[in-house]
Order: structure tokens, then C-alpha cells, then sequence
């Protein structure tokens, strides 16, 4: 402020901190200066103090200013203090000192303790007796929350309430909620709320053994039920669906196996585990292959590497007389075709001559059936030519 010659400023501290109040004349004239507390009383003329509290001290006194410090600084301090100029006429000034409570006792409070996966629960975070009132800020991670606030003033101080409604996840078990306070008189005041969440189980079936991808006859399968819930599965089992367990299947606990397996071990495998949450499930689907083809080992022979230009050597000799041997071939079949055609044209030839033989014989013995002894047949033999002839001369 500025009241003539005087000049004074406000002044703003924090319960408990001290304040500097201050007096300061822009042309002194040696007159003398003189300090009140809002109640009017004379906390120090010139450099005199009157006032019986030793928490105001002397910090500088001049013609020109008048300093003084207040110590542990209480929220009954708080008021307009005035600095009086004994001139003609008097001259008078205020400040005012604003003091400033940070809030106390900042808790978060929960309606239950443990939540169960998906439900909404309910937070609240109180901050008692500030002044000003706070502003709270609600945080999970680095995300704002959003929340209602409710103020409640008792003369001068001022208690806040936020409500925060979160519905939790799995995921959230073990996160840090965050009750912020926005206050001028703190820094970084906060305080945290761990999630207590308990959700049913996570399952899954790991395949330890066989290595490779396909399980075939004879292989060995080892397989690892991994449980995760909270509270902690007890209750952990391994069925076969639609059908029943092998008997020479080992199951023990979390841990499944079999030690030669064969094509009627197929089917779906299935691990169970269950809390007071809820119960799950995860299946394995066995399909058993054939083993795989044995193959001859391989021979003990000693292999020369030859060079390059002798191998192309044998290789064209090796196409030589393979074309060699299959000319060779073709002669051979075409000269058997000949002679088989030869052969059967000779048969056919020597058929039919034979037969035109055998008729000029039978015509020639014609008559000798009917003679006595073999002169007799001659003569009629002869004698049939004759008729034959005179036959023959006649139908000319």
C-alpha cells in the first residue's frame, strides 16, 4: 500500500513460518515511526517494544523503515497491521497478514477392504482443517480419475472430502490409488491406497516335452498346468473330455504325462483349477502322428573325390554307351520281326503247295482201287489217262 509517504506490503506465510512486517518511509523527515497489531495495540515505537511478546523481534530501525519479524505464526496472527507516521498531519498505513493452514491428516478410507473382480467400490479421501480449502485430485498411474468433493467449513478452517467410485479389474491387484492435495501452503502431499483385488483363476497348459511341434507314436508328452488367482488355487485337476482318462496316464498335481504315447491317447486334455472366486478351464487338444520313416544307415564305402574334368569324362562316356546299347537294342527287335515274318511266310507257302500235291497224286491213282494186283491197276491207270484224254479231246 501506499498512504502518502508510508509504504507497506502484504505479507502471506504458512502456519508455524515467520512473517516480515514492514514500515518503509519514501522521505523521511526523522519522525518518528510506530507498529499496531490488528487489535490496535503498539507493537513497537521506533525501535521500542511496548507489546509483551517476545515472538515479535526487531529486525531493522531507521529514519527511513521500520522492520519487524513475527515468529511461529498461528492463524490468530491474521488481521491488518498499521504503521503510523507522527507527522502534521499524521499519516497511517496497513498490511494485512494472511496465514495459511495446510491441511491435516490425509487419509484414504475404503467400505471393504478386498474387492472381488468387477465389482465398484467406493474411495474416500479426507482432508481435515486447511486453510484455504484443499482441492484433491484422484490418480491411477499417470491417469486423472474423476470424483465428486464435498466442503465442510468450522470458523476459519475447512475440511474436504472426495468420493471416488471404481470398479476394479484383475489387473488392478496390487495397483497404488492415489489421493492428491492441491494447497498453497504444501508441496507433493499425497497419500496411496493399495488395491486388494481377488479374481478367479488364469490357466494355461504349457507342453514341456516333446521338443518338436508334432507329437508322434512313441514320443513322451509332459505337460504343465500354470495356475494364477486370488486367493491361491487349491483345487486343481486334469480331465479327458467326452471320454475317460488312460489308465497309463500319470497325473501329478499341476503335471500331466505319458510316456509312450500311441494313437489312442487323441483327444482333448483339459486342466480345472478353482478358488472361492470362481472356477477355469484351458485345453489341450492331442493329436498323435505316425513315427517317423526309418531310413537305411548309411555305408562305411570310402569316397574319392575326383576331379572335375575326369568325372565329366565318365559322364559322357557313360552317355556313349548307353546310346550305344540302345541302338543295339532297336536292330535286334527290328531283325526278329524280319525272320518271324520270313518264318511264317515259308509255313503258309509250303501249306499250300503240300495240298495241290496231294490232289494230282489221288487223281493220278484213280482206278487202281478196283484192280486185282498192281499190273492190272497200272493198266487201268493207263487206260483212265486214255479216257481222260479222249474226255478231254471231246469236250474240245
Amino acid at each position: 500500500g501506499d498512504g502518502q509517504n508510508l509504504v507497506t506490503e502484504d505479507v502471506t506465510v504458512v502456519e508455524g513460518e515467520v512473517a516480515t512486517i514492514s514500515c518503509k518511509v519514501r522521505n523521511s523527515d526523522d519522525s518518528v515511526i510506530q507498529l499496531l497489531n490488528p487489535n490496535r495495540q503498539t507493537i513497537y515505537f521506533r525501535d521500542f517494544r511496548p507489546l509483551k511478546d517476545s515472538r515479535f523481534q526487531l529486525v531493522n530501525f531507521s529514519s527511513s523503515e521500520l522492520r519487524v519479524s513475527l515468529t511461529n505464526v498461528s492463524i490468530s496472527d491474521e488481521g491488518r497491521y498499521f504503521c503510523q507516521l507522527y507527522t502534521d498531519p499524521p499519516q497511517e498505513y496497513y498490511m494485512t497478514i494472511t496465514v495459511l493452514v495446510p491441511p491435516r491428516n490425509l487419509r484414504i478410507e475404503s467400505q471393504k477392504e478386498t474387492a472381488v473382480e468387477g465389482e465398484e467400490i467406493e474411495l474416500n479421501c479426507t482432508s481435515m482443517a486447511s486453510k484455504p480449502a484443499t482441492e484433491i485430485k484422484w490418480f491411477k498411474g499417470s491417469k486423472e480419475l474423476h470424483a465428486d468433493t464435498e466442503v465442510e467449513k468450522w470458523s476459519d478452517m475447512y475440511t474436504v472430502t472426495s468420493h471416488l467410485s471404481l470398479k476394479v479389474k484383475r489387473e488392478d491387484d496390487g495397483v497404488p490409488v492415489v489421493c492428491q492435495v492441491d494447497h498453497p501452503a504444501v508441496k507433493d502431499l499425497q497419500t496411496k491406497y493399495y488395491l486388494d483385488v481377488m479374481y478367479k483363476p488364469e490357466v494355461q497348459v504349457l507342453q514341456n516335452s516333446p521338443a518338436q511341434p508334432l507329437t508322434r507314436e512313441g514320443d513322451l508328452l509332459d505337460l504343465l498346468c500354470q495356475v494364477k488367482g486370488k486367493p491361491e488355487p487349491t483345487d486343481v485337476t486334469w480331465l479327458r473330455v467326452d471320454d475317460e482318462m488312460p489308465q497309463h496316464v500319470i497325473v501329478s498335481g499341476s503335471n500331466l504325462h505319458i510316456n509312450s504315447l500311441n494313437k489312442s491317447d487323441n483327444g482333448t486334455y483339459r486342466c480345472e483349477a478353482s478358488n472361492e472366486v470362481g472356477t477355469a478351464f484351458s485345453d489341450y487338444t492331442l493329436y498323435v502322428y505316425d513315427p517317423p520313416t526309418t531310413l537305411p544307415p548309411p555305408t562305411t564305402t570310402t569316397t574319392t573325390t575326383i576331379p572335375t574334368t575326369t568325372t565329366t569324362a565318365d559322364s559322357r562316356a557313360g552317355e556313349e554307351s548307353t546310346i550305344t546299347a540302345v541302338d543295339h537294342a532297336v536292330i535286334g527287335g527290328v531283325v526278329a520281326v524280319v525272320v518271324f515274318a520270313m518264318l511264317c511266310l515259308l509255313i503258309i507257302l509250303g501249306r499250300y503247295f503240300a495240298r495241290h500235291k496231294g490232289t494230282y497224286f489221288t487223281h493220278e491213282a484213280k482206278g487202281a482201287d478196283d484192280a486185282a494186283d498192281a499190273d492190272t491197276a497200272i493198266i487201268n491207270a493207263e487206260g483212265g489217262q486214255n479216257n481222260s484224254e479222249e474226255k478231254k479231246e471231246y469236250f474240245i
